[in-house]
């Protein structure tokens, strides 16, 4: 087999399985009802926020805590503007808000490292939350605000479309020069800054992108609920899970996040619905589990029984 057939084959077949896969997903709504929809909306929702999460914690090795933050800014841009602009407009809207927002955060903060950023992240949604908050009940004299909701097809069909794009960011970026230099920035910050690399630059600029997606998707999933208030906008839940779904799935392949996803999504609505009492409790246990086990993630463990069984075919033959 010369190279050319083994390179042609080696794109062309994902490339068939992915047009596959989104034909399918395009057309769930029209042979599924109502709640299967709404789940894979949710399911959407939780990769896009998980892969953006990744596209800058994932090579850097920064634990970010912000998620929350970006997603609930996007919420309420759909809040605030989505009884006076077109659907389309707000979410963009939504999606440039969080950029911003992590642009000015990334700017102040990305020289920090460790510990200190992700506790500063994680008090960046607090802090958010109770800014609005005071805001609406010393200022504007009320809690919390009405949404308009759109149907569930409407929100599924959106939230397609920006986890398309969420992936092909992703993708592009791990395929480029600004990739490679997130990875060194990970590997070694000094040397890489060393080598001519802006390290600040490339930090802040990736941080913000990853932030686009996330306002995107809370500016969508704000019209599945008729009211939202600071708590529920800025739910830190938000900002731990892409965390435990990235490190379950494993960050070595762009595909590990979303398994970790689409597996943590389905347990959460299940364990909520019959154990609402235990679910936290099964989540950290897991995350427990897998960093104690599965380092790689579920993918890494694959990755390496897959290894080991063509290993074995190959000295048996």
């Amino acid at each position: 087999m010369d190279i050319n057939t083994f390179t042609s084959k080696r794109f062309l077949v994902p490339g068939l399985i992915t047009l596959i896969l989104l034909i399918l997903l395009a057309t769930f709504p029209l042979y599924l009802p109502g709640y299967p929809v709404i789940l894979l909306s949710s399911i959407l929702m939780y990769i896009v926020i998980t892969v953006s999460w990744v596209i800058f914690s994932g090579p850097t090795g920064y634990m970010s805590l912000a998620s929350a933050a970006f997603f609930g800014v996007g919420i309420y841009t759909a809040a605030i503007l989505g009884e006076a602009l077109p659907l389309p407009i707000v979410i963009g809207i939504g999606g440039l808000a969080s950029f911003c927002v992590a642009l000015l955060v990334g700017a102040l903060t990305l020289r920090l490292r460790g510990i200190y950023f992700a506790i500063f992240t994680f008090g960046l949604v607090e802090l958010i939350k109770h800014v609005l908050l005071f805001w609406e009940l010393h200022v504007t004299g009320t809690r919390g605000r009405f949404v308009i909701v759109v149907d569930y097809t409407t929100v599924y069909y959106v939230m397609l479309v920006i986890f398309v794009m969420t992936m092909l960011t992703a993708y592009f970026i791990r395929r480029s020069k600004f990739g490679s230099a997130l990875q060194s920035i990970g590997e070694n910050e000094e040397a890489a800054a060393h080598t001519g690399i802006n390290v600040t630059l490339v930090k802040v600029i990736t941080f913000a992108i990853s932030a686009v997606f996330m306002g995107a998707a809370g500016a969508i999933m704000a019209t599945r609920w008729t009211y939202i208030d600071p708590y529920i906008a800025f739910n830190l839940l938000i900002s731990f899970m892409p965390v435990l779904m990235a490190i379950f799935g494993g960050m070595g392949q762009l595909y590990g996040p979303v398994i970790g996803a689409i597996i943590f999504t389905y347990l959460k609505e299940e364990l909520i619905t019959r154990i609402p009492e235990l679910y936290m409790i099964i989540f950290g246990v897991v995350l427990v589990a897998v960093i104690l086990f599965l380092p790689n993630g579920l993918v890494g463990l694959i990755q390496k029984l897959w290894k080991r069984v063509t290993g074995e075919q190959h000295e048996n033959t």
